[in-house]
């Protein structure tokens, strides 16, 4: 009778808290779904605030038109082949060794070879040993390290590069200012300037995004010959003056005033042809001083891309100018979710930041290719504010990899405003109805909500 007693009581108990817990859940799950909901605005899942991906690009018609014409016109020989050759030597391309890491490399070499002769000869005086330790020094570097060749961009590379890159650096460049489109639909620059503008794939982006409010194109770029090649697609391939986009005004050199500021500056592809770190940081000043609204950098997605463009968001947030023409502060608007160090480069080994995009190639027969492009991207913009409000009950996490979707949970690589890289995965019972299908339609480069009642058991161990 005792022991059916206790046994009563346990199961009491038991249900007494089995009811509290459930109460405490849907407590937690009625709060969880309206902070979500104002996350959704009321659009569909599928269209959550945070997706920016795009389906395949296609370079605009009239553009496609242009560079057909004027590569069948020049008939230049092998040229599938040579644009192939180009795209692996552009992806492959290193940054130039700097001279303070030449000479750390070459202090390193002499003391181990000075060690080795040591071992060797252990007695006597060697005359000779400085220049045969000199010589294996320079031997040695010249060995392995890197020798960035220069690109003289004339016409014949001009049209080897139309043919390899003209639809790949369109559907980069038109990803990254699409997301500028989706979360500022207020954003209607009237000014563009293009630094190293080639063929004027981001004059076209713009365009395409803005043609209603751009009224001012400006492309730089030192080729001359790139300069002519671009101005002849804006006129659709032909010598008659009848222009695609109005106002287009090409240069040779950035425009000297330091007042003169444009709505939107572009860099896509460019800072990687600065051979050495102080070129590509004082361009770098350059562009964000000519900044009025939104800086926007593109490199190819590998590691010297990533960290390229890492030391231009670094110099831009840390470093100060002795003369500041503009006093709003600059903001990290994507696709750093932070502004504190990057994950990517901390861990080891590293794995660059980088984010993919499908095009359709330029057609050279009657079929059109679709095509990936991976690449690296950072957008800057000015803020008025020190130090923005933050009234939404939510942080912003950009996906980092493919959206692994499996039966009722979905895997979610993530790099989070707190700065960390974090892999999470999401199920209705922990994160809600909405987060759940939200996740379920992300994919590789979009925003995720992190609610802020999240508990921190929900989230798996940073990534390995």
């Amino acid at each position: 009778m005792y022991l059916l007693g206790s046994r009563m009581y346990v199961n009491c108990s038991r249900c007494h808290v089995a009811l509290r817990l459930k109460e405490a859940q849907r407590c937690q799950s009625s709060a969880a779904p309206l902070e979500q909901a104002d996350f959704l605005k009321g659009a569909p899942h599928r269209k959550h605030p945070g997706v920016t991906n795009l389906k395949t690009v296609r370079l605009p018609e009239p553009l496609q038109v242009a560079a057909q014409s004027i590569l069948k016109r020049a008939e230049v020989k092998g040229l599938t082949e040579k644009a192939h050759k180009l795209s692996n030597f552009l992806w492959s391309r290193k940054r130039a060794i700097e001279s303070s890491q030449l000479r750390e490399k070459a202090i390193l070499l002499e003391k181990k070879f000075l060690e080795q002769e040591n071992d060797i000869h252990t007695d006597g005086i060697d005359h000779k040993l400085e220049a045969r330790i000199r010589k294996k020094v320079l031997s040695e570097l010249r060995r392995t390290t890197y020798r960035r060749s220069s690109l003289r961009y004339d016409e014949d590379l001009g049209l080897v590069y139309m043919a390899a890159r003209l639809a790949g650096g369109y559907a980069a460049v038109f990803r990254a200012l699409n997301e500028i489109k989706k979360r500022d639909p207020l954003f209607a620059p009237y000014s563009l300037l293009d630094f190293g503008s080639g063929l004027g794939t981001c004059t076209w982006a713009s365009h395409t995004l803005w043609g209603d409010s751009l009224k001012e194109y400006v492309c730089v770029d030192s080729s001359g010959d790139m300069n002519t090649l671009a101005e002849e697609l804006i006129r659709g391939g032909s010598e008659v003056d009848n222009a695609e986009i109005k106002q287009v005004y090409f240069r040779q050199f950035l425009p000297v005033s330091p007042k003169v500021q444009f709505d939107l500056v572009i860099a896509a592809y460019s800072l990687s042809e600065l051979a050495t770190l102080e070129e590509r940081m004082n361009v770098i000043f350059t562009l964000w001083r000519k900044t009025n609204s939104y800086l926007v950098l593109v490199e190819n997605g590998t590691k010297d891309g990533h960290q390229i463009l890492m030391e231009a968001r670094d110099t831009i947030l840390k470093r100060k100018e002795e003369i500041v023409h503009d006093l709003r502060r600059p903001s990290v608007f994507a696709p750093c979710t932070h502004e504190l160090s990057c994950p990517k480069l901390i861990k080891q080994p590293v794995v660059p930041c980088n984010f993919s995009q499908f095009y359709y190639s330029l057609p050279f027969s009657r079929s059109q290719e679709r095509q990936q492009e991976k690449f690296s991207y950072l957008i800057i913009s000015r803020s008025d504010e020190e130090k923005p409000q933050k009234t939404e009950h939510w942080d912003m996490a950009r996906l980092m990899a493919q959206v692994r979707r499996r039966p009722r949970h979905v895997q979610c690589q993530l790099c989070c405003a707190n700065g960390e890289l974090k892999q999470l995965s999401v199920t209705t019972r922990l994160h809600g109805k909405d987060m759940y299908r939200c996740a379920r339609s992300s994919d590789w480069g979009d925003l995720l909500p992190m609610f802020q009642a999240e508990n921190d058991d929900t989230e798996n161990d940073e990534m390995q």
